[in-house]
């Protein structure tokens, strides 16, 4: 037999037995592999045995013309999530009529928003016009780290807006006392703790699992389902402690703001039914931030178990739509920080007498 033929008798019995091996056995082979890669003498003490040094991501699509699209689409985006959350804190921080609980609450979640939109988009919108997009290893683990922190937090941090709210329709004369400028700072503190004791608590699954062979993950950032699949060993365990660790934050807090949005709903009932169609119109925009927020996240961190196409399209929601919606719903509906904001705009857009500019620009003038 000439070598050509012996090639091919060789190659066609390794595909023959490769299609036998099921998934598991690939990845032990991939383990295996990498265990005699770089398990050296003396190195076992090493934290991480991985030997992926990079990821590579899909992104939301492989159609150019598509790519471009969306390039022009998420940088507008982007841009308005950043200005319009600035012009937020910018506007809660300089009226001072705006010195209030609820307006407190509502500059840091603006602050959150801006972070949480921030630790993937920029990269995703570079990648849009990048052939090849990969990742480091330790900018995977970075990515995975900022995500669960955000919305951690924002996660509590809209449970104490809700709290705030239901103090003042349901408790209005202690109002004052309960909502303490202490208060506030201890919710935010909490919301803070709580996003940094997650997103640890999720990198001790992760960041010591062996990737030593696959490193394709289908998405426009590092998504924890889909990179743990790519461990060279069973990730069941590693996928039942994701879905303990955020199935306990996720339903909890959602339950919270369901079972708080129902409380101030009757007991405004009770009162009015003017006020009940007022209250219900405000909760109504809430409750849609709030389950466009809490749904993608319930779907793909309690049941990471299976991964479909449709996941990174539900990631944009929680990582660029609602950090947008929040700026609409909280505060173009709300008529004081509607005011606020025109004052500001009014003071720093239109154009200045002379006699209220500085001495010295008057001087300039003659």
């Amino acid at each position: 037999m000439t070598n050509s033929v012996l090639k091919k008798i060789h190659y066609y019995t390794l595909t023959y037995h490769l299609k036998k091996l099921n998934k598991m056995q690939i990845k032990a082979i991939y383990f295996l592999g990498c265990s005699k890669a770089c398990v050296q003498p003396g190195s076992m003490d090493k934290v991480n045995s991985s030997v992926v040094s990079e990821f590579v991501l899909l992104g939301l699509c492989s159609s150019q013309d598509l790519q471009l699209f969306f390039f022009v689409f998420f940088s507008v985006l982007y841009v308005v999530i950043v200005l319009g959350n600035l012009l937020i804190i910018m506007t809660v921080t300089s009226d001072n009529s705006l010195h209030s609980p609820m307006y407190f609450l509502l500059g840091n979640l603006s602050f959150v928003d801006i972070c949480q939109a921030s630790f993937a988009t920029p990269k995703m919108i570079a990648d849009f016009l990048s052939e090849h997009k990969t990742i480091s290893f330790s900018g995977c683990i970075a990515q995975i780290f900022f995500i669960h922190l955000f919305t951690g937090g924002e996660m509590v941090l809209l449970v104490s807006m809700a709290y705030d709210r239901y103090v003042a329709i349901c408790k209005p004369l202690h109002y004052v006392v309960i909502m303490s400028r202490r208060t506030c700072s201890f919710l935010v503190m909490v919301s803070w703790a709580v996003g940094l004791v997650h997103t640890l608590s999720q990198l001790s699954f992760t960041v010591n699992l062996p990737f030593c062979g696959p490193n394709v993950v289908d998405s426009f950032f590092c998504d924890l389902p889909r990179v743990t699949k790519l461990a060279c060993l069973d990730s069941y365990t590693v996928e039942i402690l994701i879905v303990v660790n955020s199935g306990i934050l996720s339903l909890s807090t959602f339950s919270l703001l369901v079972v708080s949005y129902i409380i101030i709903l009757v007991t405004v009932w009770f009162k009015s039914s003017a006020a009940m169609a007022k209250a219900f119109s405000t909760l109504a925009a809430h409750i849609t931030v709030v389950i466009l927020f809490f749904g993608p996240c319930i779907f793909i961190y309690v049941w990471p178990f299976t991964t479909y196409p449709v996941d990174k399209l539900l990631a944009i929601f929680y990582t660029i739509f609602t950090p947008i919606l929040n700026p609409i719903i909280y505060t173009l509906r709300n008529r004081d920080m509607k005011a606020a904001m025109r004052k500001i705009m009014t003071y720093y857009l239109r154009p200045k007498k002379i006699s209220e500019m500085p001495l010295v620009v008057r001087n300039s003038l003659y």
